[in-house]
């Protein structure tokens, strides 16, 4: 059994939160968090990405007696944030695969030694033998469960080594223990209470919503075009990530978008490991890079500039979908979420479930789970009050989301969606032939081809009933149904359509269907911003953060880490807003602890000094200052 006592502590939280950190003081659930921990309680913490997550556990780690054992799954999360907590003057290292035998064993020695205030481990290795006997030997403080969502199996994340961590409990009973994740629906979460025995555990749940990200969803029209408009129209030389579902189209999108002049980089399992560790340090370390990836690029992506999250595939889950479009404006600033689907987005993915090797409980979850996404596509009410409402939250209309500022037409689509069903129901019916969604169109526009030639389908009663609307306003109908459980994916996969039991009602007229237009104006590619920075500064402001970005970016090279470890573009805003003349002054602003003052603290000065001294840049921001409270900044520590 471990040594650690459960009472003992050697600083104040609140001390070490302004002195190594350079806050003032804790926001939200993370002082309640922090001082249960301290005082020997298992936690469970719910709170969004950017949100401070980290400092729930760095702060109690740093205030208790002994090492902070962090279980993270990913070698590059590990690397950053040991990185970003040695800047601040933290004792901290990790221990993977990345490592050479004498490396390892440093910092084996360091941690027996008592030498270490902070340890990440992955799970895999944290549950072998070696690895148990070491912290045998140690005096820990606590353990850190990161990214808890991982424990579920019906997660969007799910990593089968987490399952076995409950036995830190078993073997350390007086360790109190603190998991944490972005993102949890009620079930996942009593999942995460259930695998890792913290049914005793306090639990800190903080509103999921990003105000800061501005939601968007539209409708597939060549969809290489479409990203390319938005890139180049909204978000041209930022950072930005791409998700795709397919290998194929991640190295076919990055090849575009590289020959579109926009410097982006592929990034899948299927690659080899060398590019993938090159081409993740690369964004993480320089600016203006997209990043193409599958759902592979994932947790340990703490980049806090990353403006925008485009998918070009439907997101199979609301919450990897929640956890993906996070990884944009961890800092606190405007950033967008864009996805672009379609009917065949839809048909793919119902066709992945009923193929897939899982027995029909879990092909039930994962068609809940793509419904709910679906609803959140189609939804005309604010997309950011259906997101919260998934994990149980309830939200105004936010004003920042594309419905809420251009709303779309909800029309009566009833007769539309019988004319959709009656065609699948006599082709059928009198026929025994099932098809696809461009065949039924086609009958429905009463278009002649060889094919509809070749079935007799132009013989059909409802052959042309649909020829007052469009290909694409028909292939919309067509994807709402299927969204609405009205038609469904056969179950043979050649991705016919057919009909359900919902669809009954419909034909007899005894439901209306009220269906969703977008308007010519939302499908357009926008020309401007989503919105303006936070901090506004003055001509002469920006002069200084300019400077103070190409200080800190020769300071990131000379140290090999990325910019951000040094300073957050919401820190320098801040200190070239401020234009501080003393260390003193200096030390007021967010994200400036004593470390990073003694370290940095002359050179920023230099930078942000003007020959003919201090110019004003405008008001003070509203609020008191220094208080880590306002949207602009954020305060995860990587």
């Amino acid at each position: 059994m471990g040594t650690n006592s459960t009472t003992t502590s050697r600083a104040d939280p609140l001390a070490l939160l302004q002195q190594v950190f350079g806050y003032e003081r804790f926001r939200g659930h993370q002082q309640a968090a922090v001082e249960h921990v301290v005082a020997g309680g298992d936690a469970l913490v719910l709170m969004p990405t950017g949100g401070g997550k980290s400092l729930c556990y760095q702060v109690p780690a740093l205030a208790r007696e002994g090492t902070g054992v962090v279980v993270s799954p990913l070698i590059a999360l590990m690397q950053d944030q040991v990185d970003a907590l040695l800047e601040l003057g933290v004792r901290a290292a990790y221990l993977n695969s990345s490592q050479t035998l004498d490396e390892a064993r440093a910092v084996e020695r360091a941690f027996v030694a008592g030498e270490l205030d902070l340890l990440y481990v992955a799970p895999e290795r944290l549950l072998t033998e070696r690895c148990l006997a070491l912290l045998e030997r140690g005096r820990i403080a606590l353990f850190a469960i990161d990214e808890a969502h991982c424990v579920s199996q019906w997660g969007h994340d799910f990593r089968p080594e987490y399952m076995g961590l409950s036995l830190l409990h078993e073997r350390w009973p007086d360790v109190p223990r603190i998991a944490l994740t972005a993102t949890a629906t009620e079930a996942t979460r009593q999942e995460i209470v259930t695998r890792l025995g913290l049914e005793a555990a306090a639990q800190f749940v903080s509103s999921f919503d990003r105000p800061n990200i501005r939601y968007r969803i539209v409708e597939k029209n060549d969809v290489r075009r479409q990203l390319l408009g938005f890139i180049q129209g909204e978000h041209a030389g930022d950072a930005g990530i791409v998700y795709c579902l397919s290998r194929a189209k991640v190295e076919d999108t990055a090849e575009y978008l590289c020959g579109q002049g926009i410097a982006a980089l592929p990034y899948h399992a299927g690659l080899p490991a060398e590019v993938r560790a090159r081409n993740q340090s690369r964004f993480l370390r320089e600016d203006g890079l997209v990043m193409v990836a599958t759902i592979a690029f994932g947790m340990g992506i703490d980049k806090p500039d990353v403006r925008f999250v485009a998918h070009i595939d439907l997101p199979k889950s609301v919450e990897g979908y929640y956890q993906e479009t996070g990884r944009a404006g961890r800092d606190g600033l405007p950033s967008q979420a864009w996805l672009a689907y379609g009917l065949q987005d839809v048909v793919q993915l119902r066709r992945m479930i009923d193929e897939s090797d899982g027995d029909e409980q879990h092909k039930r979850r994962m068609g809940a789970q793509l419904d709910a996404m679906l609803g959140l596509c189609e939804t005309v009410e604010c997309r950011r009050t259906r997101l919260l409402a998934y994990f149980g939250e309830a939200s105004p209309a936010c004003g920042n989301c594309d419905t809420c500022l251009e709303p779309p037409e909800a029309w009566d689509g009833t007769v539309a969606a019988q004319k959709v069903l009656s065609a699948v129901y006599r082709l059928w019916k009198e026929r025994g032939q099932r098809f696809g969604a461009g065949h039924i169109i086609d009958v429905l526009r009463g278009k002649k081809n060889a094919r509809i030639e070749q079935y007799g389908h132009d013989a059909l009663s409802v052959f042309g009933v649909g020829a007052d609307l469009s290909e694409r306003d028909w292939r919309g109908v067509l994807r709402q149904l299927i969204a609405h459980s009205l038609l469904t994916v056969d179950h043979e996969g050649y991705g016919t359509l057919t009909l359900t039991e919902g669809s009954r009602s419909v034909l007899k007229g005894e439901r209306q269907l009220m269906l969703r237009r977008e308007s010519e104006r939302a499908t357009r590619v926008r020309e401007s911003r989503p919105r303006a920075p936070v901090i506004e500064l003055a001509p002469e402001a920006e002069e200084r953060f300019v400077r103070l970005r190409a200080w800190r970016a020769s300071v990131a090279r000379d140290h090999g880490v990325p910019a951000y470890v040094i300073f957050h573009d919401a820190t320098l805003r801040e200190i070239a807003r401020a234009c501080p003349e003393s260390l003193d002054e200096l030390a007021r602003i967010n994200g400036v602890g004593e470390r990073k003052l003694h370290a940095y603290g002359e050179a920023i000065l230099e930078q942000v000094e003007r020959p003919q001294g201090r110019t004003a840049s405008g008001p003070p921001p509203e609020g008191d200052g220094k208080t880590w409270g306002g949207p602009a900044f954020s305060q995860e520590v990587h």
